[in-house]
């Protein structure tokens, strides 16, 4: 299970370091996918492996299943993670989720998310104003 959050820089050639709290799970592989609200998804190869699952199972009739297994396939990429931790994202999903230097890495139970740190500060600001509170009434259905 991933949680918590980390702030961590990505250097010019998109290499990131993973929290080393996180290194243990992801084991060597991870797979690196686009997310939503502008961040990236980091999985597991066997989460991956479930996430995969759910997309084919799409139906390929449908024109917008079709449209979002594009957008989601064509911007995700295995990385390795090399002996100091990191990653190697590639430009086009840096430049995606407009990831410059300061980054924060975000453990959502099964997956990680890697935002912009402006971006997760603007939805952190956001919750802040009671967004936080709506949200959880609106889903304690899912809690009960």
């Amino acid at each position: 299970m991933f949680m918590g959050e980390y702030e961590h820089n990505i250097d010019r050639k998109g290499r990131l370091i993973m929290p080393a709290k996180f290194r243990d799970e992801l084991g060597e592989h991870v797979v690196v996918s686009r997310g939503l609200d502008g961040c990236l998804n980091v999985y597991t190869m066997a989460q991956w492996e479930v996430v995969f699952a759910k997309l084919s199972s799409l139906p390929s009739t449908n024109k917008n299943a079709r449209h979002y297994m594009r957008d989601v396939l064509s911007k995700t990429t295995d990385c390795e993670i090399d002996g100091q931790g990191r990653i190697l994202i590639p430009s086009s999903l840096t430049s995606l989720a407009k990831l410059e230097k300061e980054c924060m890495i975000i453990g959502v139970a099964n997956h990680i998310e890697i935002w912009a740190k402006d971006r997760w500060k603007a939805i952190e600001d956001a919750e802040e104003e009671g967004m936080f509170e709506e949200l959880a009434e609106s889903l304690t259905e899912y809690f009960i």
